[in-house]
């Protein structure tokens, strides 16, 4: 008896000699694009304090506008999020399936969490998941960045909005999107433990607030 696989199945687990060198090479791209920091590039363009050792110090986009306001945390965001929207759109138009495009995605956020680049010491990955998430899944990633909007808005905390967002994350995918429910679970893991000293710092009330830039 020969056993067919239904291309239609939503996550592809088999795939030719081509698509798997394909991946393996937007794996190693991603994650030495992930491993760029848009918060170190734009703290030099714009004269700031290095961002690993003022305000929060985490190399993020929130902590450069505490310490250099909107305008640069914008060109922050940017940046971190194109580290993720550019490999996982190379993996969709190559055709790889879900589960490879989701570790393309997942590739380039921990290049983010852990660049060679900086001694492996980067951000929480927010941004850049986002980014990858807006290409790989845009219902799932657009749900859960209105709740982190909504979150942040009321708390004026971001990392209470980034936690929220990232354990509603799961729960999203499985209801708009449910082929990305096991990638979108992983990066909630990942993400909230990158918080771990956010959510210490949220226990003794220490937590850096968003109200103002520290300048």
């Amino acid at each position: 008896m020969v056993t067919t696989i239904d291309s239609s199945t939503p996550i592809t687990l088999f795939m030719d000699t081509g698509k798997i060198v394909i991946t393996c090479l937007l794996v190693i791209l991603a994650y030495g694009l992930g491993a760029i920091s848009g918060a170190i590039l734009v703290s030099r363009l714009f004269s700031l304090k290095d961002p690993r050792t003022s305000g929060s110090k985490n190399p993020g986009a929130t902590n450069v506008y505490r310490i250099g306001g909107a305008i640069p945390a914008i060109i922050t965001l940017v940046i971190d999020s194109a580290k993720g929207a550019i490999p996982v759109y190379l993996a969709i138009t190559s055709e790889l399936p879900e589960l490879a495009q989701g570790i393309v995605a997942l590739a380039a956020i921990t290049g983010h969490m852990y660049p060679v680049y900086y001694h492996f010491k980067g951000g929480k990955g927010v941004a850049t998941t986002l980014g990858a998430g807006l290409i790989l899944s845009p219902p799932t990633t657009l749900f859960i960045t209105a709740c982190w909007i909504v979150i942040a808005r009321k708390v004026r905390i971001s990392s209470v909005a980034s936690l929220s967002a990232a354990l509603i994350a799961p729960f999203a995918a499985y209801i708009l999107d449910p082929s990305y429910t096991v990638v979108y679970s992983i990066l909630s893991i990942m993400i909230v433990f990158r918080h771990k000293d956010n959510i210490s710092g949220l226990i003794t009330g220490n937590e850096k607030r968003l109200d103002k830039p520290d300048l």
